[in-house]
């Protein structure tokens, strides 16, 4: 089923030799001559695929039995094909030397494994990464004989540790869901959720109402929590590579003791308010009370009921029974009329025809100087009321 162009070369494999066509001819009724003709020995591989895991050590078999006859001959080759058809040459052996520094990505990570003179070409790459995945060829090339072979190296990339979530409330009753997922890793990842036994007896499955997300594997659903939910959930994601875990706790609690904590603490801010008002009423009133002590003494009270007087004549021995009992007697002014009295009695001169008499004010806690004041203070009452007659003017006496 090959295509035969005129003109081009044309390879045919018979058991361990290669026929070479270099030059194609076509001849009447479609049949094709051949002018020129090479053949190689050589030995066809077998194609294998390898798996490893990212960080260890691979090594890519390629043996042959051409380097014994002429060393100096000896062509070795591989190369490498990623996965965007991509072709670059790893390492090589010509004309007695090595050359393995062709990129940078493999620099000082590819080398031959073994004694590559004496039929061992075989690879060794430490450590791998995934940038080394693809397919590699190995060729080995002497006096015209050849081998090659093709490895296709697949590079794993354990999951990396995953992280344990929990979405819901933590409270009887209610659902919660256990979240599980890796940031890195070769897919597929599978994840895994399971109990942690922390004593005897305890189930390692799951709750009976559990739910799985099967479009987020990561995800299981904890329906209708109840106490027996509490305890340690491990996830573990694994792949082809390896496996890795986490562990979360649930501690499911009472919806009462939730209610019982808040009254609490509401109680005791409450208290705490409490206090402190008593404690600001007790200093207000104790100032208050130091407030009204301070301004008592100096205090005026203007619905305060003057002194009772009594007049009495100081010639006469009756005067002590004589007292005047209506408040039309009694002086009622205070000293500001006493003073207006002292004034008009010494500015005006007694009118004839009126009886003058000396009075004085009697009393235990009038001074000297009061006791003159109101001594010239009563005859301008005298004065003041005309038709007021002598005998009716009386010397009062405070009592």
């Amino acid at each position: 089923n090959t295509l035969l162009l005129e003109g081009s070369p044309l390879w045919f494999f018979i058991l361990n030799y290669r026929l070479g066509c270099n030059t194609i001819h076509r001849g009447k009724g479609g049949t094709s001559r051949c002018d020129k003709v090479s053949y190689y020995v050589g030995t066809l591989g077998t194609h294998t695929e390898i798996k490893r895991v990212a960080e260890e050590k691979v090594t890519l078999p390629c043996h042959h039995q051409l380097g014994l006859p002429e060393k100096d001959t000896l062509d070795i080759e591989w190369l490498l094909t990623d996965h965007e058809g991509n072709q670059k040459v790893v390492i090589t052996y010509s004309s007695r030397h090595v050359y393995s520094n062709f990129t940078e990505e493999q620099k000082g990570r590819v080398a031959f494994a073994s004694n590559f003179l004496a039929g061992d070409a075989s690879l060794q790459i430490e450590p791998l990464k995934p940038s080394d995945e693809g397919r590699y060829t190995c060729k080995v090339k002497n006096s015209g004989r050849y081998v090659w072979s093709h490895v296709t190296l697949k590079v794993l990339v354990r999951p990396s540790k995953p992280k344990c979530e929990l979405e819901g409330e933590l409270t009887e009753g209610s659902d919660l869901t256990l979240q599980c997922e890796s940031s890195s890793g070769t897919k597929p990842i599978v994840y895994y959720w399971q109990r942690i036994r922390e004593k005897e007896g305890e189930d390692e499955h799951l709750p009976p109402k559990s739910r799985i997300d099967y479009n987020h594997p990561g995800r299981v659903l904890l329906q209708n929590l109840t106490m027996s939910s509490s305890g340690l959930y491990q996830c573990t994601a694994g792949n082809e590579a390896g496996k890795e875990s986490c562990v979360v706790r649930v501690t499911v609690q009472y919806v009462q003791s939730i209610g019982m904590v808040a009254g609490a603490a509401t109680g005791m801010v409450a208290g705490a308010l409490l206090i402190f008002l008593v404690v600001w009423l007790l200093i207000r009133r104790k100032d208050k009370a130091r407030y009204e002590e301070e301004e008592r003494p100096n205090e005026i009270r203007e619905d305060a009921e003057a002194p009772k007087a009594r007049l009495v004549k100081p010639s006469s021995s009756s005067s002590g029974s004589r007292s005047s009992r209506s408040g039309s007697s009694s002086t009622r002014s205070t000293a500001n009329s006493a003073s207006r009295s002292h004034r008009t009695l010494s500015t005006e001169a007694p009118r004839p025809g009126l009886a003058t008499h000396a009075y004085s004010l009697v009393g235990p806690d009038v001074r000297s100087s009061e006791l003159k004041k109101a001594h010239h203070a009563a005859p301008t009452r005298a004065e003041t009321t005309p038709s007021t007659t002598p005998s009716q003017s009386r010397a009062f006496q405070t009592v």
